[in-house]
């Protein structure tokens, strides 16, 4: 599965009910019925979540006919795992860089330089002899 692949998976997880799905399969196997439980919808609209996370390969069925647990695929989440591990890794050397670089320039402070275009005294005391 390659990064494009993770585009459903991704998609699948945008919605909170099929995140709690997800968590509460990270505990073990569970029936339809068994993940309806808990909420306030039908059957019917708990397969549907559980189709839209199977069809992204983050959930499977196991090979139980009668009772057709749902579980997680380890390997789906490894992949997700190391994608974002990646990004993680570059965010966080831009940041030790930009640290270093606010360190480097509290230690070493540059002096500030005027605008050209700003005149530095605005209201000049009127010169003797000349009119106002």
């Amino acid at each position: 599965m390659n990064a494009d692949a993770l585009s459903p998976v991704f998609a699948a997880l945008a919605d909170p009910t099929r995140r709690d799905i997800v968590a509460r399969l990270a505990g073990g196997d569970a029936t339809v019925g068994e993940l309806a439980a808990p909420y306030d919808v039908s059957v019917q609209a708990i397969s549907k979540h559980l189709r839209v996370l199977e069809d992204s390969g983050l959930v499977t069925r196991t090979s139980d006919a009668v009772r057709a647990p749902r579980h997680l695929e380890a390997e789906v989440l490894s992949l997700m795992t190391k994608w974002i591990e990646r990004y993680q890794a570059t965010a966080e050397a831009r940041y030790r860089r930009l640290d270093a670089l606010l360190e480097a320039t509290d230690e070493h402070p540059q002096p500030r330089a005027s605008a050209p275009d700003q005149d530095p005294d605005p209201d000049p005391a009127p010169s003797k002899g000349i009119p106002s």
